[in-house]
């Protein structure tokens, strides 16, 4: 009867961490598809923060993101491709100029984002030269990183689970036969 009530609390210290409040260290991952003149780029977004929107201006090559934040101390990732925006890229965090650590190389600038203040923020990048390398397309191309399976986490967390319940089981079941000796 004891192990009815023992398999619920259980599952209750298994599977609760999981689905706990996030702590400012998470990484949420965005990916803006961002397009201009007949070209799709990825922006890949890695943060403890929310993008709920994002602008790409042709005309000034800048990228806008439109953050929402409910941490203090902020943290972030960025994968621009160089063909979007170029190597020479400023940035300004609420229209006051920011400088995070930039790390390139033939592809991708590597960008970390370290700043405080939760609520809206508004980060504007702004690079040169515009589409590099690249002639104007008719046809729509799409340049994407490859997806992750980030399905697979559940299966495992399941799979974790269900062997420590079956693991207690088993210890309960021998520790009571053993007992009735």
């Amino acid at each position: 009867m004891k192990i009815i009530f023992l398999i619920p609390l259980t599952f209750l210290l298994v599977l609760t961490p999981a689905y706990g409040q996030l702590s400012d260290a998470t990484g949420l991952v965005n990916r803006l598809h961002v397009e201009s003149n007949g070209h799709t780029f990825e922006v890949e977004v890695v943060s403890n923060f929310e993008i709920y929107d994002f602008e790409f201006d042709v005309s000034e090559d800048r990228l806008t993101l439109h953050i929402n934040s409910g941490l203090q101390n902020n943290l972030g990732e960025l994968q621009i491709p160089l063909n979007l925006l170029g190597s020479n890229l400023t940035f300004n965090l609420n229209d006051q100029q920011f400088f995070p650590k930039i790390k390139s190389n033939e592809k991708i600038s590597f960008v970390t984002l370290n700043f405080t203040g939760a609520g809206n923020n508004k980060l504007d990048i702004s690079g040169s030269p515009h589409l590099s390398g690249l002639t104007d397309m008719e046809q729509k191309e799409s340049i994407f990183a490859p997806e992750d399976s980030e399905g697979d986490y559940f299966w495992w967390l399941l799979l974790a689970g269900s062997l420590c319940v079956s693991g207690f089981v088993i210890v309960v079941k021998k520790r009571k036969k053993s007992l009735t000796k």
